[in-house]
């Protein structure tokens, strides 16, 4: 029997591999994937371009975090300033929108400025929902035209349908001052959670698990099919079964639970009422580096099938040949509120067509790679169904000694150094009850 067992090799199983080794333990960690990475998986094209599962930046004010990832690529790493921008309406406009209001047409900027001091005048109602905070936070009209529409986009449900226990520092509240100085001129204003970021020189993203294989002993091909958490084992797809003496998943909840022998029905009925998103991401090379002052674009328009763009020669030049530039679109899906019904050639195709209705690609670029990739589980959906049936889920874990990590384990909206510590976290959890 192996004393403790991880399943699942993204950050958060790195994480939990990390604490272990710090134990003198190495774990076996199990990957239904041929590959070793999870979300954090990087691949090279036959072109020569690197792409990323998915837009990975490193943004971490946690120093220690800081120094471990710096230490698994040998202080090999770019060090950026962070270059965010927004499209909307066939405007580049500066991010956060709220504080730049100077890109808008003048009418609407006095319309957005008159609401949203009307709003800050009035009696304060309760917040009941994500729509409630955003009316309260910045006005209806800049809400609606601005957050709400990107949460049907990125979400794929209404902001009304929307808890707001995710927003932590992502969604910024001006000041009227704040508003009123972004709408006269452009400015500076140093408020967003991400001012600079890290980014591995060579490899991509993936690099900084890189000693993932020392670390632990990593089985690819082993796709989980049942956890016995009475006779402590885990059998795969492929036939074979495993024992543990502790054991630490990263796997969905929704998929984890109904494997789970003995899981009660309203714990099930639980984990299905959870949503996340489903993203085909597309990547584009270009005969072209100079596609974008930024290095991530918000898309808000919902007739642009693309939610986000990221730049990844832009992150690192290794990530594409001398003088091409690379593109990565986001294209959401959900298959509790929005299902996937193209093909990835057609979503592939009407990207490339709203990438030039945008301005993003030109006449004259040469397209010199395409190709997609279908992430099941991208972001967690924060729906109103959500608190309660992580509870219960959650719940059921903690009683049969499932430790669980990482965003489809702790079910909520991790960036990288959260899903590592998560990791770890999951992995003390299984120490202490192997102890016991």
């Amino acid at each position: 029997m192996t004393s403790i067992v991880v399943l699942g090799t993204g950050m958060a199983g790195f994480g939990a591999t990390h604490r272990l080794r710090a134990e003198g333990i190495r774990p076996v960690v199990y990957e239904k994937s041929s590959f070793f990475g999870g979300h954090t998986a990087s691949f090279l094209d036959a072109k020569g371009f690197t792409f990323d599962l998915g837009p990975h930046i490193s943004f971490t004010k946690d120093a220690r975090v800081q120094a471990l990832l710096a230490g698994f690529v040998d202080d090999q790493y770019e060090a950026l300033q962070v270059k965010l921008d927004n499209i909307w309406q066939g405007r580049r406009l500066t991010h956060p929108v709220q504080l730049h209001l100077n890109g808008l047409p003048r009418d609407l900027i006095v319309e957005i400025i008159a609401d949203f001091v009307k709003v800050h005048e009035a009696e304060q109602r309760p917040i009941e929902n994500y729509e409630d905070w955003l009316v309260a936070s910045y006005g209806r009209k800049f809400a609606e035209l601005f957050p709400m529409q990107y949460t049907r986009k990125y979400h794929l449900t209404t902001a009304s349908n929307m808890s707001i226990d995710w927003l932590g520092p992502r969604m910024y509240r001006p000041t009227i001052e704040e508003l009123v100085r972004g709408a006269l001129a452009p400015w500076s204003p140093e408020v967003h959670y991400i001012t600079n970021f890290r980014y591995p020189k060579r490899g991509g993203f993936v690099s900084y698990l890189h000693e993932f294989p020392e670390m632990a002993d990593i089985r690819l091909g082993h796709e989980v099919v049942a956890v016995d958490p009475r006779q402590r084992t885990v059998r795969f797809a492929n036939g074979k079964t495993t024992g543990y003496g502790a054991l630490v998943s990263s796997l969905p909840l929704p998929e984890l639970i109904p494997m789970v022998v003995g899981a009660p029905r309203d714990v099930v009925d639980a984990a299905g009422r959870l949503a996340c998103s489903t993203c085909v991401l597309v990547n584009v090379g270009v005969n072209r580096a100079d596609l974008s002052e930024a290095q991530i674009t918000y898309a808000y328009d919902e007739d642009l099938s693309f939610t986000r763009l990221s730049f990844p020669h832009m992150l690192s030049a290794n990530n594409a040949p001398a003088g091409f530039g690379s593109i990565q679109a986001e294209v959401y899906f959900s298959s509790k509120y929005r299902p996937l019904t193209q093909t990835t050639e057609q979503i592939i195709d009407q990207v490339i067509v709203d990438l030039r209705r945008a301005g993003v690609l030109k006449e004259g670029d040469e397209i010199v790679s395409r190709h997609a990739s279908v992430v099941r589980h991208a972001n967690v959906i924060f729906d109103l169904e959500r608190f309660d049936a992580v509870k219960t889920v959650h719940g059921f874990l903690d009683d049969v000694g499932i430790a669980y990590c990482g965003r489809y384990g702790d079910w909520g909206y991790m960036w990288t150094d959260e899903s590592f510590i998560s990791g770890e976290h999951a992995a003390e959890a299984a120490l202490v009850s192997v102890v016991a």
